[in-house]
């Protein structure tokens, strides 16, 4: 028997009472009223309802040691990364890897692998795949519609996925960014339920009002609290909150917590916060929500104030997981998994021929997926086109890491970056190899390193490299979140060193692959207009 005192938040009736405790055998025996209580808080543990676990960089074992840290006991995670890369061996790596630890991980189906046709990626999820996955009890979910431009095309194989989706009775994610009017309603009409893209309030309201839930992302790279945080007071019952993707440096610092805290630093009502933070993903998901009740299993944490929400303790399923100090499970019995097929070009691929002096240029923007496009004159040398540093225009390069295929070559703004070039086997969606540099040298190395290590993350700048491995699918790495983030803080710190002012280089730079974001992308077979969803000339 334990018996736990403190401050008991009590979200559905809108209390917050001092009480104990009383547990036996994991179950919640008995709440009652305390007055001798220790000036902490207990509460229900928070949920992230969207994260793409492989973007923490880490596998879920570790993932699970950093977030319990933090007061998360479950993630509505969607493996469309890996998935990409390894497919059904991808997902299964990361279920059985999940089952490690005692951290509730509820993985969803992937709907769009690959993405498009437009790229080129390690596997494809097809309709067999799909029923597959969702007849599965473990797979809660049909993950993020992302080529929403099928859903109003009315794409047989996509409108497929979303039936056999219903037929399981698993609830169907969205990803519509800047979607409304007509189009809008008709991708909701098909069942599709959430959306985690909107930057904009009218955009957010737009979609709530047609029945939508709101994911309130506050990510590594995309942060849209500060826009949509007004939401949860207003229509708290349809409002969710998410990371979508969080890097290791971040992780380590905190999680769901620090929204939380965000939050009410905004003086929104606490009681509505965690409502979004814990009750929501659990009611729309259909998973254990976790609730302080007699003859639950524990699954809360205690924090020491509503200002800090340091959390002190950790319990899921009846097992404290966390003390405060140290973690109370320790299992990763780590194998590694990937796909890696590239070769390294040759020089002169590297080279990108005056054809026109006017060229297309991507515009990267600070913590956005959404990227500008313009029209740009670039100087040549013998008959090459060349990037301009001094001015922030780069060369932008992915390689297909799947096939021996010449690298696909572009000019991007954004990055600041004035000597050098980073480059990563990270690139949304389908992780072909990318790379952005001051001049080919640089850019030649930074790609070859990353094939010699078979994924992982890099900076170049003359001899001096860099880098960070990432062995598993090129996408994650086995060691812990503090080892990860130490070096991916190194790596940051190098990026600024060559003059990038972006707070997340290699993440923005893996978006700039992703093809159903707009305006302009890049990917293994072209550049990208993704208002026009289609390959377009780098030239005018």
């Amino acid at each position: 028997m334990e018996i736990v005192k403190g401050k008991i938040i009590d979200i559905i009736g809108k209390k917050i009472f001092p009480g104990e405790i009383t547990i036996i055998n994991g179950i919640i025996h008995s709440i009652r009223h305390s007055y001798k209580v220790p000036d902490v808080f207990i509460l229900p543990g928070f949920i992230d309802s969207h994260a793409h676990i492989e973007s923490s960089m880490l596998v879920p074992a570790e993932f699970a040691k950093a977030a319990v840290r933090h007061g998360t006991i479950a993630t509505v995670s969607d493996p469309h990364e890996i998935a990409n890369v390894l497919g059904i061996a991808g997902i299964t790596y990361m279920l059985e890897n999940a089952k490690q630890t005692p951290f509730k991980f509820y993985f969803g189906a992937p709907a769009c692998v690959p993405a498009t046709i437009y790229e080129t990626s390690g596997a494809t999820i097809g309709l067999e795949e799909t029923e597959y996955l969702l007849s599965k009890d473990e797979i809660k979910f049909l993950s993020e519609v992302m080529n929403y431009p099928d859903v109003i095309s009315e794409n047989i194989t996509v409108l497929e996925k979303i039936r056999i989706a219903k037929k399981y009775g698993k609830v169907i994610d969205g990803h519509a960014p800047g979607l409304s009017g007509e189009n809008l309603r008709k991708y909701i009409d098909v069942g599709i339920s959430t959306d985690h893209e909107c930057t904009s309030l009218d955009e957010a309201v737009e979609k709530l009002k047609n029945g939508m839930k709101i994911l309130v992302r506050e990510g590594s790279a995309a942060k849209n609290l500060d826009e949509l945080a007004v939401l949860i007071d207003k229509y708290t019952d349809q409002i969710m909150l998410c990371t979508d993707d969080i890097h290791p440096d971040d992780l380590e610092s905190g999680h769901i917590n620090l929204i939380v805290k965000k939050c009410i630093g905004k003086g929104l009502n606490l009681f509505n916060i965690l409502k979004t933070a814990i009750i929501n993903p659990a009611l729309h998901y259909n998973i254990d929500p976790g609730l302080i009740k007699e003859g639950e299993r524990c699954n809360f944490i205690i924090i020491d104030s509503l200002e800090n929400f340091n959390v002190l303790s950790t319990y899921i399923d009846g097992k404290k997981v966390y003390d405060g100090e140290k973690l109370l499970f320790n299992e990763n019995r780590n194998t590694k998994i990937n796909y890696f097929n590239a070769r390294m070009p040759a020089e002169e691929e590297l080279k990108i021929q005056a054809v026109s002096n006017y060229v297309k240029l991507i515009e990267a923007k600070e913590g956005s997926l959404i990227t500008g496009k313009s029209i740009i004159h670039l100087a040549e040398q013998k008959g090459k086109l060349i990037a301009d540093p001094a001015n922030n225009v780069l060369k932008i390069a992915v390689i297909n890491r799947y096939l021996q295929k010449s690298p696909v070559l572009g000019f991007i703004k954004g990055f600041g970056i004035k000597k050098g070039a980073i480059a990563g086997s990270i690139s949304h969606d389908s992780h072909n190899i990318i790379s952005i540099g001051s001049n080919d040298i640089d850019l030649r190395t930074a790609i070859t390193k990353i094939i010699q290590m078979q994924g992982g993350l890099v900076v170049v700048e003359g001899d001096k490299i860099d880098y960070l491995e990432l062995p598993v699918a090129g996408l994650m790495s086995d060691q812990d979140v503090f080892t990860v983030a130490k070096g991916y803080r190194n790596l940051l710190k190098r990026s600024k060193e060559l003059g990038s002012q972006l707070s997340s280089a290699f993440m923005t730079m893996s978006f700039m692959a992703l093809l159903v974001i707009p305006e302009l992308k890049i990917g293994d077979k072209g550049l990208f207009d993704v208002d026009k969803f289609q390959i377009t000339s780098l030239y005018t």
